[in-house]
């Protein structure tokens, strides 16, 4: 499958074409071996901490004890602590009254108490890791406060009697401060910190745009338009050979302009590394002459867009420094990952490709609504049934009459007379609804005479469907009120289908296939299409490198071979199985969280995560299946149907003939939404459905759908064979991935008799590396071996199988990786020498 490297999707950085140095430089040596003892680390970090809630109970104190302690400061400045006899009266006692004499009294006044908050900050980011507002940003804060306040209350209360009158409010360095801007400006003071506020809220805040009318805003979106900006994804890593780990935790550069001002060079072995192991850096803000760094497009969404620095290599020696960013940084930076820049210029198909069937008519005549509400009366007065009130609801092919029984009358005996209600209206497929659900009434669903066709285009067209927010939208058709009914298949989340011949299963399957070709991106779903008839499903072979997905030795993405069913079932359980892995390390619960994370770039793909597309397996005959493989398919349908909702696997399973042998109750019971077209008797309709009315139905498309404990009838929407056709067409036409969506391996039976007879004379000639690669990481995994040795399936599962026949990894084990038998490098070195001398 494409990687994500759509030019939309990545950022140029430009900010390397800096300025040549103005004559400034600043060279000198920075030691920072020592800030690798993570010992030391805490122990700042502590101190900080414990230093911020100290200062922050003395400065409180101060408000009550601050004049009462200003004595005993003098006092003890002159004669000494012993000699003066006195004690502070400050919470936090003499160091107390200091530190808060000073910061308050002396300094800042009432902006000291910026400085707790800033040292705690700093802290808890050394301590826990975790950046509870950006460091840097948090420092300019306090600096320019620090000074803003202290100077405004100055200036507000300059001019008091008394010490007393300013010592608090702006403290001596804001007293002072006024006084001398005073002298300078007089009232422009005032004037002079409402500009510098504004200056500093517009940079820190990096606001650009005050008060714009309309059209400048209109012009500037042009502007903006216009504009072409290409993302250089890179990594900035310089790789740590000799050191053998990351300097992560020894050096942060904190902004983009320090990677940009500042070159790091390291001394080699020539001049001698200090015993202690630490680094010697020479730090300079004058930038020599180097190469233009080449622009890279990383196929890696995580990786913070950022210039790399070069860096000379010295005598063999290099180092790794890796500097890791919040994933909000890393959003400012590039934005937020779309899945869908794969194909960017992916067209939705239009609904000008849907046949146009004429507009809907009410084919009901008032004569005809009078009639059968004339007859229905008529049958119930018969058997001495009372009616107080009947209204009619008009729907494409059926007619819904509520009546609304006189008291008394039992609800069974008018479900009783369906036959004789069917009788006198001579209708087929009349339907009693007794009592309708939320409502005090009875129903009773009459076919009409005329049916209106519900089109495809009709149903597609509408708000309802095309500004649905589901996850995925499906539009079944019209509902006996006429409505468009829209549903979501992931919420269903699997459906059980069933119909007997001809009465319109296919085109359903046709229709929830539509839906999701019309609302869905190639790169948020893909289908496992499983055909065992070879000619309802192949026409969707056009978007096998858009939508479909297929085993890696797969020759057809449609399955029609009950082997590969099998094997492709088993396929989507291991799928199953490492996606809930996947979520399992991203603490996310389902498929909507997890790829949140990843759209706002808080999951490392260097760590296996990538973004999940939606599966949608489809069967479309499952009697054929049960019949020719039985147990060997019901157990993964019934695995995916019990655990696969989470991880976005939603199952459409459908069926000619929905009796017990198929439909069994392990598959039933995980089932919660079910389809049921006309069936030819009451039995199947029992079965799929769990009550009758499914054989009472008028075919072509008349169906019932349950969900849950609600049955709701609806008209499917007719979508003919050459409409499917041209939709296919359409975007398979359009550029797509290089293949089909590539499920997991999966070998089955044929794993075991595999190995006995592999050539161990003829390995391939990656054997020794695959084979140290798995002991290291003690995985036995053809996937490892692909990501990690850069190798095609084929290649890597030949090499997994030799690997097995060398007594280095355990036979196939379904979803689990392979059991490595070599526990450490030294033994396995030891088999290899041996496997060489033969």
């Amino acid at each position: 499958m494409a990687k994500n490297t759509y030019k939309s999707n990545t950022f140029k950085n430009t900010k390397q074409e800096k300025k040549e140095s103005k004559g400034f430089s600043l060279k000198g040596k920075l030691r920072l071996g020592f800030l690798k003892d993570r010992r030391i680390q805490l122990t700042v970090g502590l101190f900080l901490l414990l230093s911020a809630v100290f200062i922050f109970v003395a400065c409180v104190s101060y408000l009550f004890t601050g004049k009462a302690d200003q004595s005993v400061i003098e006092s003890i400045g002159e004669t000494g602590m012993i000699a003066s006899g006195k004690e502070a009266a400050n919470w936090m006692k003499l160091w107390g009254a200091y530190a808060s004499h000073f910061l308050i009294f002396k300094w800042f006044g009432i902006a000291a108490f910026l400085i707790p908050p800033f040292l705690f900050v700093g802290g808890y980011r050394i301590v826990f890791g975790k950046a509870l507002v950006n460091i840097q940003r948090a420092f300019i804060f306090v600096v320019f406060f620090l000074l803003w306040i202290s100077l405004l209350m100055g200036s507000m209360i300059k001019g008091g009697s008394g010490v007393s009158e300013w010592s608090f409010y702006s403290g001596g360095l804001g007293y002072e401060l006024a006084v001398i801007f005073d002298n300078l400006m007089g009232f422009g003071t005032l004037l002079l910190l409402v500009f510098t506020f504004l200056v500093f809220i517009i940079f820190f805040f990096d606001i650009k745009q005050i008060f714009l009318t309309k059209n400048t805003l209109s012009d500037l979106d042009n502007a903006d338009e216009e504009k072409e900006t290409v993302v250089t994804e890179t990594r900035e890593t310089i790789k740590a050979e000799s050191l053998g780990e990351d300097l992560d935790d020894d050096l942060e550069l904190s902004s983009e302009a320090d990677l940009e001002d500042w070159v790091i060079e390291l001394k080699g072995e020539g001049e001698k590394a200090s015993e202690d192991n630490s680094i010697e850096l020479e730090l300079s803000s004058e930038i020599e002459e180097k190469p233009e760094p080449k622009e890279l497009i990383v196929e890696n969404p995580f990786v913070e867009n950022r210039p790399i620095v070069p860096v000379e290599k010295k005598d063999e020696l290099s180092f790794e420094v890796e500097i890791n960013h919040s994933s909000e940084e890393l959003v400012e930076k590039a934005g937020n990952y779309d899945p869908t820049l794969d194909l960017a210029k992916y067209k939705y198909p239009t609904i000008d490709l849907l046949k146009e069937y004429g507009p809907a008519k009410i084919q009901v005549t008032k004569e005809e609504l009078q009639a059968n509400k004339d007859r229905i009366v008529e049958t119930l007065t018969n058997f001495k049934i009372g009616i107080s009130s009947i209204k009619a609801t008009i729907g494409p092919t059926v007619t819904l009459y509520e009546i609304i029984p006189e008291a008394g009358v039992k609800i069974s005996k008018i479900k009783n007379l369906e036959d004789d209600i069917a009788l006198s209206l001579a209708a087929l497929g009349i339907r009693i609804i007794a009592p309708i659900p939320g409502k005090g009434t009875i129903g009773i669903e009459v076919p009409n005479k005329n049916k209106e066709m519900v089109s495809m285009r009709s149903v597609i067209a509408t708000d309802k469907f095309m500004n649905s927010d589901k996850a995925l939208p499906i539009v079944l058709g019209k509902t006996i009120s006429n409505e468009v009914f829209v549903t979501d298949l992931a919420k269903m989340p699997h459906l059980l289908m069933a119909g007997a011949t001809g009465q319109g299963k296919s085109v359903g399957l046709n229709a929830i296939l539509t839906s999701l070709l019309y609302k869905k991106h190639p790169s948020q779903l893909k289908f496992v299409l499983v055909d065992p008839k070879k000619v309802e499903l192949t026409i969707y072979n056009k978007i096998e490198r858009h939508f479909l997905a297929m085993l890696p030795d797969g020759e057809e993405a449609i399955i029609t071979d009950t082997k590969k069913v099998i094997n492709t079932l088993n396929s989507l359980c291991i799928e199953m199985d490492q996606r809930y892995d996947l979520l399992k390390d991203a603490a996310c619960r389902n498929i909507k969280e997890y790829n949140q994370k990843f759209v706002d770039r808080r999951l490392n793909p260097e760590k296996g995560h990538r973004y999940l597309p939606y599966i949608v397996l489809v069967i479309d005959e499952l009697a054929d299946l049960m019949m020719t493989a039985g147990k060997e398919v019901e157990t993964p349908i019934a695995r995916l149907a019990q655990l696969a909702r989470a991880i976005g696997i939603h199952l459409v399973v459908a069926t000619q003939r929905p009796s017990v042998n198929v439909i069994t109750g392990i598959i039933k019971a995980n089932f919660p939404a079910r389809l049921s077209f006309r069936v030819t008797s009451k039995i199947d309709s029992r079965t799929i459905l769990d009550t009758g009315g499914a054989d009472q139905l008028i075919g072509q498309g008349d169906m019932l759908l349950s969900m849950g404990s609600e049955i709701t009838r609806i008209q499917c929407a007719f979508v003919d064979t050459p409409e499917v056709d041209d939709i296919c067409d359409f975007i398979g036409g359009q550029q797509g991935y290089s293949s089909a969506y590539v499920l997991p391996e999966f070998t089955g039976d044929d794993a075991d008799s595999s190995s006995s007879s592999v050539d161990l004379s003829d390995r391939d000639a990656m054997f020794n590396d695959a084979a140290r690669l798995i002991v290291s990481h003690q995985q036995g995994s053809t996937s490892l071996i692909q990501r990690k040795l850069k190798l095609g399936y084929n290649r890597a599962g030949r090499i997994i199988d030799q690997l097995e026949a060398a007594g280095i990894v355990g036979s196939f084990e379904g979803s689990k990786a392979r059991e490595v038998l070599i526990s450490d490098e030294h033994s396995l070195e030891q088999l290899l020498n041996s496997l060489d001398n033969n």
